[in-house]
């Protein structure tokens, strides 16, 4: 049996953009958490895209107290930056993130990763629109949450249930394939990654999680839908060109 000083199996990235609130009480619950119930190595990777706030600080003091942890400091803000530069540089063989806010389960992990670790699937996701989720959020985010997946099955023609979720995982070789190839740095990281995964052929395991909204998140959501339709466009079109090209595939 592994221990925890070996190389990690599980690299799990949490990005943070001015959390000096939840990120110390959060890390410490999800590494408690690892420890407790994981069976494998692993690593938290703090990844802070351009904080302003008491952040980096407290991220540096979680590495320092905690063997497992690491921090990692971008310049420029942006989720998908800081995923990308997280999941670029670790070679654990399966790579994760999930919201700091802790908004997800953290008894849905193992089930997430463990295809993977398996090598059963090459992405996993959580979802809060399958059966056996159990989500608490109020009625606009509801709302918002499955037009934007209506709308993904409409014009991208996607499989899987829920693009938007804080939580998911896929495999090194996966990401090495795929990173390359997303275009964006922000909120639309997910969907790209997983278009363009579930285009690929590759295979996208998904876990009902249960899922409580946090009410003081800071994520304007008129800003990140406008962005996000954008994307769907501009998608669209790239993998529309792609179809034209004889021999062409992502």
């Amino acid at each position: 049996m592994p221990t925890h000083r070996d190389e990690p199996v599980l690299d799990m990235a949490v990005p943070v953009f001015n959390e000096e609130k939840d990120l110390e009480p959060n890390v410490r619950r999800l590494h408690a958490h690892l420890r407790d119930t994981f069976p494998y190595p692993y690593r938290i990777t703090i990844a802070d895209n351009a904080s302003t706030d008491r952040t980096p600080l407290i991220a540096a003091r979680l590495a320092s107290d905690l063997a497992e942890v690491t921090s990692l400091r971008l310049p420029e803000k942006g989720r998908g930056r800081a995923l990308r530069a997280a999941w670029s540089s670790s070679r654990a063989p399966v790579l994760a993130y999930l919201d700091v806010d802790l908004s997800t389960g953290l008894t849905a992990l193992l089930p997430l990763v463990a295809p993977l670790i398996s090598g059963h699937s090459d992405l996993a996701i959580g979802t809060r629109l399958a059966s056996g989720a159990r989500v608490v959020r109020g009625p606009k985010r509801e709302i918002i949450s499955r037009c934007y997946n209506t709308l993904l099955r409409c014009t991208l023609a996607v499989g899987f249930s829920d693009a938007q979720c804080g939580f998911k995982a896929l495999r090194r070789e996966a990401a090495e394939r795929l990173l390359p190839l997303v275009r964006d740095g922000e909120w639309f990281f997910d969907t790209e990654l997983l278009v363009l995964a579930e285009r690929a052929g590759l295979r996208i395991h998904e876990v009902p999680v249960d899922w409580v909204d946090d009410p003081d998140s800071s994520v304007d959501i008129l800003a990140t839908a406008l962005a996000d339709l954008r994307g769907i466009v501009r998608m669209r079109r790239t993998l529309a060109t792609a179809g034209r090209r004889p021999g062409t595939a992502v």
